[in-house]
């Protein structure tokens, strides 16, 4: 797979591997024409993000193994799609994001803008968060 791109312009970093996310399960909210949902925010669920998901009718927490899912917890780093996440910010709830491992095409349903509201990067030097 060819080297894919953040929302920031650089190059994908990994959004988790305890437990392994991704469409591909390969730890990155890579893409392709096969990941109908848009699984490409790179999102640190929350119990309200979680919660808000299930009313909606995206139970997170439940395993199935079949699948390859594990089951999110709280504090997990998991790629979401992009419309659940904005659905969720809509809501209220939308979990933290980690933008260099938040694929470019999550441009397609929420705006950048939106999505720095809730970022947790930490930037290469934090003495500047001081």
């Amino acid at each position: 797979m060819a080297a894919q791109r953040n929302v920031l312009g650089g190059e994908l970093e990994s959004c988790g591997t305890d437990p392994v996310t991704g469409f591909y399960r390969d730890g990155c909210c890579n893409t392709g024409p096969e990941d109908l949902g848009n699984h490409t925010v790179c999102a640190v669920a929350t119990a309200e993000f979680l919660e808000q998901q299930a009313r909606s009718g995206n139970e997170l927490r439940v395993p199935v193994p079949q699948y390859g899912f594990a089951g999110v917890s709280p504090g997990d780093r998991w790629c979401v799609c992009a419309a659940r996440w904005r659905e969720a910010d809509d809501a209220g709830a939308a979990p933290p994001v980690v933008l260099a491992a938040t694929h470019e095409r999550a441009l397609e349903e929420v705006p950048l803008e939106r999505l720095r509201e809730h970022a947790v990067d930490v930037p290469a030097d934090p003495g500047g968060l001081l």
